[in-house]
């Protein structure tokens, strides 16, 4: 880089405050360069975080030390992460779906060692499930089979090629799955994303994958 004075230009040596490997070159070519202005950004490969932007109700059930599934960042395995910090503040984010969403940072650390990590670089798109909840021995069902009956939850199960109405009691659940406190017996043959034409007593067949 070269400084400017009245006997003329000189060159003068710009220090990083941190050890690391240029992630971003912010300049490209010879310019006048007002002081303060970033030049390059540096970081450390070996200390990355990431940082999930869950939806606002999803994340008041987050809690720093909490598991975390990292997915989809192109290898075959899960990662583990831990998350270290829930953000107090939100944003607004419009969905690809154009819906406005209320945003809130999570920072996660890698938990597992650096050599299962290392072909992840600065800007990698992942994707995380954080655990906030679980337990052995769960009987569960898909979300797609419940609907509400007056103030229960229910279900229909198959008998004898006939759908039975049940009201059930569920525990935990989230966009996929319920926890089946009361209701359901394993190995209940139930009925996915059934029709409001649907009523108890009715016959069902199963449809070919």
């Amino acid at each position: 880089m070269q400084s400017s004075t009245s006997q003329g230009t000189r060159d003068i040596t710009l220090v990083a405050p941190v050890d690391g490997v240029v992630l971003k070159r912010l300049r490209h070519s010879q310019s006048v360069v007002p002081a303060g202005e970033p030049l390059l950004e540096i970081g450390d490969p070996k200390a990355l975080e990431i940082v999930a932007d869950l939806l606002s109700s999803d994340a008041v059930r987050v809690k720093a030390g909490d598991a975390v599934l990292i997915e989809q960042w192109g290898g075959g395995d899960t990662l583990r992460g831990r998350v270290r910090r829930v953000e107090p503040s939100g944003f607004m984010k419009v969905s690809a779906l154009g819906v406005e969403e209320q945003r809130v940072n999570v920072i996660v650390d890698f938990v597992d060692p650096e050599q299962a990590t290392r072909a992840i670089g600065d800007g990698y798109r992942v994707e995380v499930r954080v655990v906030v909840w679980e337990e052995d021995k769960v009987l569960k069902v898909p979300t797609g089979t419940l609907f509400r009956r007056g103030d229960q939850w229910a279900l229909f199960i198959v008998e004898n090629g006939r759908a039975r109405l049940r009201t059930i009691k569920i525990g935990q659940r989230n966009g996929a799955e319920a926890q089946i406190l009361e209701g359901v017996r394993e190995r209940d043959q139930i009925v996915l994303y059934p029709p409001d034409t649907l009523a108890d007593g009715d016959r069902v067949a199963q449809r070919a994958a």
